[in-house]
This record gives structure tokens, C-alpha cells and sequence, in this order.
């Protein structure tokens, strides 16, 4: 079982199994949600458990993404229509359990960074 929250605690979270496909997005809109690059991992939604009342918000058709509304923190992704839920790594209390890592649209990547070739997939 793994823990999570926001910085401030508004929004708690527990997530019941192993986190999957962990990975870091560099797409646009994770970096500027974020301010760098978003780690996440995905869990069933059956499997996360969610307290206090996180904000969503659409920034494409395809997907929404969670944050708290308090300290705007970015905790979760979904895809629409999805039973998987993306997890943010960095919210995690302790260690992750997860191992492997996978980057994706590395092409948006911001340019004040380097992703080591050991680490592209």
C-alpha cells in the first residue's frame, strides 16, 4: 500500500498494489503544469482512494488532469473514459516501490535539460 498528498494535505491519497508503466512526460502541457517534467505512475482506479476533493481540468480532449485546489499541487492523470489513473511519483510518502523508468514526448522536452541516452527506451 503506498501514501500520498498534496503539499499542503488537503487532498490525501492511497493507492492498494505496484504503481505501473512509471514514467516522466515531457509533453507541454505536463511542464507547464508542473514546472519541469511530470513522473507518474498508473494504478486501476479501483485501486486508489482518494480524500478531500481534488480539482480537475481538461487541458485536451483526450485527458484530465487532478490537482488541489488549496496548494495546486499536480497529483493525477486520467485519460477520458479511463479505469487507470496516473499517480504523481513525487507525491508519494516514502520510497515508490517502482524500478524501471520510460520517458515520453521527449521531443517537447525543454531545453535546459539533457535525458541520458542510458535512459531512452
Amino acid at each position: 500500500m503506498l501514501t500520498g498528498s498534496c503539499l499542503c494535505g488537503a487532498i490525501r491519497f492511497t493507492v492498494a498494489g505496484t504503481l505501473a508503466e512509471p514514467g516522466a512526460c515531457h509533453c507541454t502541457q505536463c511542464r507547464k503544469q508542473s514546472g519541469h517534467v511530470w513522473a507518474s505512475g498508473e494504478v486501476a482506479l479501483s485501486d486508489a482512494d482518494i480524500t478531500g476533493e481534488p480539482r480537475w481540468y481538461a487541458a485536451s480532449t483526450e485527458a484530465r488532469r487532478g490537482f488541489c485546489p488549496t496548494c495546486g499541487s499536480f497529483l493525477f492523470w486520467q485519460a477520458n473514459g479511463s479505469d487507470q489513473i496516473g499517480v504523481a511519483l513525487g507525491a508519494i510518502d516514502g520510497p515508490t516501490g517502482v524500478t524501471g523508468f520510460r520517458h515520453i514526448f521527449t521531443a517537447d522536452k525543454g531545453d535546459y535539460y539533457a535525458i541520458p541516452e542510458s535512459e531512452l527506451r
